[in-house]
């Protein structure tokens, strides 16, 4: 057994660093710290540790351990529907909630992550094993940067152009750059947007993106990460300064509006760009004859 010591070794730690590298609280504050990294570092300790045991049992023909492969998915599985069921659980406390697509989202990145770091283990440990450990040292870095780079999906400003949008009132109704918002009320909540308010207009690249930005959940979250980087000026009674987003029906162009602490038009733009695309909210119609015949 001690000739599978250092590939088992070599392979945990470079599965675990593995799921450190892609362990990141960004402006969310998720996961949280210090207790959601103590989680998902050792759930990632414990997915390392059954990829670098794989190819050892099998060359032992120790067939039973690796039938904890299958175990090890199934607790994956439970990993995610715990995201979804914490965040769905916090969802009514947001001033500006994420979404029913953005959290399903979130929970199946934390699900792929830990099959991404038990993979970077049995490769590493496999090379060790088959090779040596300065070879399998290297490949398990590739594999580290591969795996972050995989985790990494398309954001808003890759498939649409996002611009500032003129802000305007007629009467009583809200409009950004000629589509109409909702109508306010109270004449106090008008010059409160009219004062801080800022509008942008998101214009799709092509008809696949315009079917992904018209679905509502890619919407929500747009408004989610807008106002989580900028600020809302907005209360749990004032449901007029909650962020909107419309879709011209005509153009399929999208417009926000929005009342942020820090009125930055070049901030909002850069939010607003920056929103992942999620993929339940993915629409191809370009893939389709039909849809390339109604393009042309």
């Amino acid at each position: 057994m001690a000739q599978f010591f250092q590939p088992i070794v070599l392979g945990i730690s470079l599965g675990f660093v593995a799921r450190f590298y892609m362990l990141r609280v960004d402006y969310r504050m998720y996961p949280t710290f210090p207790h959601g990294y103590q989680i998902h570092l050792s759930l990632g300790l414990i997915a390392a540790a059954l990829g670098a045991v794989a190819i050892p049992a099998l060359k032992t023909k120790d067939y039973a351990a690796v039938t904890f492969l299958a175990l090890a998915a199934q607790q994956f599985r439970d990993i995610r529907n715990m995201e979804r069921d914490s965040l769905v659980s916090l969802e009514p406390l947001e001033l500006v909630g994420r979404g029913a697509a953005y959290i399903d989202g979130i929970a199946k990145v934390f699900e792929a992550r830990n099959y991404l770091a038990m993979l970077t283990a049995l490769i590493t440990s496999g090379t060790a094993l088959y090779i040596n450990g300065w070879i399998a040292l290297l490949i398990g870095i590739a594999a580290i940067i591969l795996s972050s780079k995989l985790m990494k999906g398309e954001v808003v400003g890759n498939i649409a152009k996002v611009e500032s949008g003129e802000l305007y009132f007629e009467g009583a109704d809200l409009f950004v750059s000629g589509v109409q918002i909702m109508n306010v009320g109270l004449k106090a909540s008008r010059e409160m947007i009219r004062e801080n308010g800022l509008g942008v207009v998101i214009e799709p690249k092509d008809d696949n993106a315009r079917e992904t930005l018209g679905m509502i959940g890619q919407r929500q979250a747009i408004a989610h990460t807008a106002a989580s980087v900028l600020g809302i000026r907005k209360d749990t009674d004032t449901q007029e300064f909650t962020p909107l987003i419309r879709r011209n029906i005509n153009t399929g162009r999208i417009v926000m509006a929005i009342v942020p602490v820090e009125k930055d038009t070049e901030a909002l733009i850069e939010a607003v760009n920056r929103t992942p695309v999620l993929e339940n909210n993915k629409r191809c119609p370009l893939k389709t004859q039909a849809g390339r015949i109604a393009e042309d």
